[in-house]
């Protein structure tokens, strides 16, 4: 074997020793309100993890992946400059998608920025999970049994936090495809020993009609997946709100952070939903998630597992820290994975980092507000900027709107990009308030039509609403 190999085997084995050292087996709850310790342990415990875990990442890093190996040197910091977190933020800039999509283009076809080769692959490889950028370039991550130990309990973790207890059967609302969110949940019920009833290749009556008769108490879904599901209980005679479903897990979609998309889920079932967020990039095991205080104030909120990760915010345009509490786009370095962990990766969706402790007793990082849209989605019409979110909240505003919209961009032919949003409503007077409503919020004039309920499409997995064909007509 080559020195250089020999160095990878090597700072491999000291990566694993680490994670190894932090790592719970567990298939039963530490306490009645903690699946883990680790969820209280103080600000100061949570530091000495997250520097132990970094001053050993690093030189993994640059010894088993191409792409990191590259932009150390390239940037002239060496490992031994990324040994903590202050370290960290201050020699390392941040990783963008444009840069691994890049390293894509020119290493076909699963890149060089995971530590994930093919002899790992062959050995005990796992799954494969893949995010596609805007230009529509993969980024494929492997995943080993290894780092599968470590999504359960994570997962775990998150879905006891939100309530889900020993007895409560799950139907997850979902087909297995290539989406880490269906796959995380049920990995984690499985770890913790809960009852599952496969709800994958059916449409909604159907699954409807399992829950009128089997009587679930969890269901696993999209935040638009749950408000097609409720009226289609509606339209067969079924009150979902008299239903078994006491816990709605969700991801996927931004929604606890949108009061009215919220209100109206949790309106429409009688049930309390739980967030489950995460990212295929960063060890996508679950990353944020929700407490017994999440939704109980003014403001909800979501936690982040900060021993397995570190999260900050930047601003979108410098990339640079902005101060606790001000809204700015999230960075996650992971710290938990064998195949994918990540120095300062940008996630980008918007929040305001707090760390105040929770009354759940859970010290670790909370993104207030939740997460609610990705820098990615920022819509541009005209210099006005604004995000799909925003035209979300003006739709639930209206009395009596119905639960989808769509956001069509277009080019006239005198060169003028304009926008139409097509809403759902019984009476279709209601446009001009809707565009009342968008203009206040977005500062931007558009086009509603008005269709009735019912009328656009629904999705399993991730809803499109954005359709953006300027310039291609």
């Amino acid at each position: 074997m080559t020195a250089a190999g020999t160095r990878a085997e090597q700072t491999r084995a000291e990566w694993m020793t680490v994670l190894d050292k932090y790592h719970e087996d567990r298939e039963r709850p530490h306490s009645a309100d903690y699946w883990s310790a680790k969820d209280t342990w103080s600000r100061e415990r949570i530091r000495e993890v997250q520097d132990e875990k970094i001053a050993v990442l690093a030189p993994f890093l640059y010894e088993n992946s191409a792409f990191y190996r590259a932009r150390f040197d390239r940037l002239g910091v060496a490992p031994t400059d990324v040994s903590s977190v202050d370290s960290m933020l201050a020699n390392w800039p941040v990783v963008t998608k444009q840069e691994m999509m890049a390293d894509a283009l020119a290493h076909p076809p699963y890149g060089t920025y995971s530590t994930c080769g093919p002899e790992q692959w062959h050995d005990r490889g796992w799954m494969l999970f893949s995010s596609s950028g805007s230009t529509g370039v993969p980024r494929v991550f492997r995943y080993t049994h290894y780092d599968r130990r470590h999504w359960e309990q994570a997962n775990a973790r998150a879905l006891h936090s939100g309530g889900l207890r020993t007895g409560d059967a799950a139907f997850p609302m979902v087909g297995f495809g290539p989406h880490v969110f269906a796959w995380g949940v049920q990995y984690a019920l499985a770890k913790m020993g809960l009852p599952v009833i496969p709800g994958g290749g059916l449409d909604a009556k159907a699954r409807a009609g399992i829950i009128d008769r089997f009587t679930p108490q969890v269901l696993v879904c999209t935040p638009s997946y749950a408000l097609y599901l409720a009226r289609t209980m509606q339209d067969m005679g079924l009150d979902p709100a008299a239903s078994s479903i006491k816990w709605i897990v969700q991801g996927g979609e931004p929604f606890s952070g949108i009061p009215g998309t919220l209100e109206r889920i949790q309106g429409l079932w009688g049930a309390q939903t739980v967030e489950f967020y995460g990212c295929t990039e960063v060890s996508p095991h679950c990353g944020g998630y929700s407490c017994p205080e999440s939704q109980t104030g003014d403001e909800t909120f979501i936690h982040l597992m900060e021993d397995i990760q570190v999260w900050e915010t930047v601003d979108p345009d410098t990339l640079q820290p902005v101060a606790e509490g001000e809204r700015g786009v999230t960075v996650c370095s992971s710290l938990d994975s064998e195949s994918s962990p990540q120095l300062r990766f940008l996630v980008g969706d918007y929040t305001r980092l707090s760390h105040e402790p929770c009354a759940c007793g859970r010290n670790h990082v909370r993104g207030m507000g939740c997460l609610t849209g990705r820098a990615d989605d920022l819509i541009n019409l005209r210099g006005i900027k604004f995000f799909p979110v925003q035209i979300e909240e003006a739709v639930r505003a209206l009395p009596d709107a119905g639960d989808e919209f769509q956001i069509r961009l277009s080019t006239r032919p005198d060169g003028l990009d304009v926008m139409t949003v097509v809403a759902e409503h019984t009476d279709s007077a209601a446009a001009a308030a809707l565009e009342s409503e968008i203009r206040s919020r977005c500062e931007v004039r558009c086009t509603v039509e008005i269709v009735a309920p019912g009328t656009l499409p629904k999705a399993e997995m991730k809803a499109k609403r954005v359709f953006d064909e300027r310039g291609k007509g």
